[in-house]
């Protein structure tokens, strides 16, 4: 069943990014085919990557060596990134380009944190109870992973991996008081740039969100856009392949701001059924994070699922102008070969965990 989810989820998006890119490909481009073409290419990329995640026994990710080099790859490329080797577009410095291919170490850093995490709690569960041995080190990984992927800028990258961890840490028995400090450590620092940092590129981006039509032709443009194609779109949308915004109004609609175009073409009973299908993916990943054979497989396929949640929580939350505007793709669904082959490898993964549940659970 989540390889189906998985399946409809991705040829929906294969028709929303030829939907969305249609007039973009075609003034970049002079080609309409030009981004089906290379997301179709990612999305056969994508199947053998599920193909691999669903056939390696998931418990040869369990082991030091594994968990250090994912972790630390991830580091070394995110600290890569902010070299002279890494791509500027649009004033972030998100990418890393090696001949044809494009790497954004944030991506790969999600991943990474889901591996080490999983690793590091799933040897001994019991390490969450200690500050010092077990949330420290976890706490510090956080800082790290968010802290270069900042410097990107990319808020909502950070979020996500400070959410995942500190979720995974929730779900192996942390106590609610810590997340609470946590939390209330980036809140304090949040409300410390509100404060005593009004003339900085951080207070614009955390401010523009709560009026984008203050400002609707430049720190609001893609927000004020963006809500003007769910607005159109109504109850029912406007048809498959009519909106309006993605004609050279909403930039890059294919990408982040995907939603947006999905809710004026098939309007709020569209969002709503793609929400639904989420669900499903997230209650079958739940399921098997519950029925997982060891400790590992429970965190690891926790991790995997949560990164899915948190994105799409995330990406509704930036196309609604609930959050600041910033980078965070629908998962399955937005243009991106990186994005597209770390989900589809974790859904792979998700149901070679399935496979080692124990038989006669009780649950159909």
């Amino acid at each position: 069943m989540l390889m189906l989810i998985t399946l409809i989820l991705v040829v929906f998006g294969l028709i929303m990014v030829f939907s969305a890119s249609y007039y973009y490909s075609i003034s970049q481009d002079g080609n309409a085919y030009s981004y089906l073409i290379r997301h179709g290419a990612w999305v056969v990329l994508g199947l053998v990557a599920m193909y691999f995640g669903a056939t390696i026994d998931y418990r040869l990710y369990n082991n030091k060596k594994f968990a250090y080099l994912a972790l630390g790859g991830s580091v070394f490329l995110l600290v890569m990134v902010l070299t002279p080797l890494g791509t500027t577009i649009n004033g972030a410095t998100r990418w890393i380009d090696i001949g044809p291919i494009t790497l954004m170490p944030g991506e790969i850093a999600k991943l990474g944190g889901i591996f080490f995490v999983a690793w590091f709690l799933g040897s001994d569960i019991d390490k969450i109870k200690s500050i010092k041995s077990g949330m420290l080190p976890l706490i510090g990984v956080m800082v790290v992973l968010a802290g270069l992927i900042v410097k990107q800028p990319n808020l909502s990258t950070a979020i996500t991996v400070c959410g995942i961890i500190g979720a995974m840490m929730l779900v192996a028995g942390m106590r609610w008081f810590y997340f609470y400090c946590v939390a209330g450590a980036g809140v304090a620092g949040i409300l410390s740039i509100l404060l005593f940092m009004k003339d900085s590129y951080w207070y614009t981006r955390l401010t523009a969100f709560t009026d984008p039509f203050a400002d609707p032709l430049d720190t609001g443009y893609q927000a004020v856009q963006s809500l003007l194609a769910l607005g159109s779109g109504g109850l029912f949308g406007v048809g498959l392949g009519k909106s309006v915004q993605k004609n050279l109004y909403l930039p890059e609609p294919q990408n982040d701001f995907i939603l947006a175009i999905i809710g004026e073409e098939l309007g709020l009973v569209g969002v709503l059924c793609l929400i639904v299908v989420y669900c499903l993916f997230i209650w079958r990943g739940v399921h098997i994070a519950i029925n997982a054979p060891n400790q590992f497989g429970m965190l690891l396929a926790s991790g995997m699922v949560l990164m899915v949640a948190i994105q799409v929580i995330l990406n509704i939350a930036v196309v609604t102008s609930s959050m600041p505007a910033t980078g965070i793709n629908l998962p399955f669904i937005s243009y991106g070969g990186n994005a597209l082959l770390i989900f589809m490898f974790s859904a792979g993964v998700l149901v070679n965990i399935s496979r080692h549940e124990p038989k006669n659970t009780g649950v159909e």
